[in-house]
């Protein structure tokens, strides 16, 4: 059965897009970040560890970590989409692991893969609005900023390495580009 695969950096509408095409499709939804949760988000009742993480950690190290992260959670993934492309069943899997070096190859009649990008600003005010960030103590907005310095660097290394490998790339931060993309998806799953 076909299947969508839409991978990008944190806070860029992954989950939005996925459950869109849900919508529209009737497929089932899954997200990498159900499977095996890494120190993400910082805020809303933040664990004393993440915030540890968040703190004391350089920005190259919690960048690592997110690496071997999701690298630990491909082979995961490569069996969660084999059974849900033998379910016959359609399904939309999202999420930040669906890295591009892996979805790469992975496109073909049954399964549509893309990534989802957007410039600094567009990430920079998603996720200061969704965190409330004008509203949190001094803290708490250091682990934000701390966040979003590892989403902005994330979304480069998806960029340069969607485009390495040929995985296809779409600026969420451009609605015509992203209704485009939308269409596109559902007329590939279309029978």
């Amino acid at each position: 059965m076909k299947g969508v695969l839409i991978g990008g950096t944190s806070h860029c509408g992954k989950s939005t897009l996925a459950a869109d095409i849900g919508t529209a499709t009737g497929a089932a939804v899954g997200s990498t970040d159900q499977m095996a949760r890494h120190p993400g988000r910082p805020w809303l009742g933040v664990p004393e560890p993440v915030a540890e993480f968040y703190e004391t950690l350089s920005d190259e190290t919690i960048y690592w970590f997110l690496r071997v992260h999701h690298t630990n959670m491909w082979p995961m993934l490569a069996l969660e989409i084999e059974r849900q492309r033998a379910g016959g069943q359609g399904f939309v899997l999202e999420g930040t692991a669906l890295r591009p070096e892996s979805l790469a190859g992975l496109a073909g009649d049954h399964l549509v893969t893309l990534c989802l990008c957007a410039n600094a600003d567009f990430l920079v005010d998603r996720i200061r609005r969704e965190s409330d960030y004008e509203a949190r103590d001094t803290r708490m907005r250091r682990l934000i900023d701390r966040f979003v310095t590892r989403s902005i660097r994330d979304n480069a290394e998806i960029i340069a390495d969607a485009r390495k490998h040929g995985v296809w790339l779409v600026d969420a931060g451009d609605m015509t580009a992203l209704a485009t993309a939308r269409q596109d998806i559902l007329s590939r799953l279309s029978p």
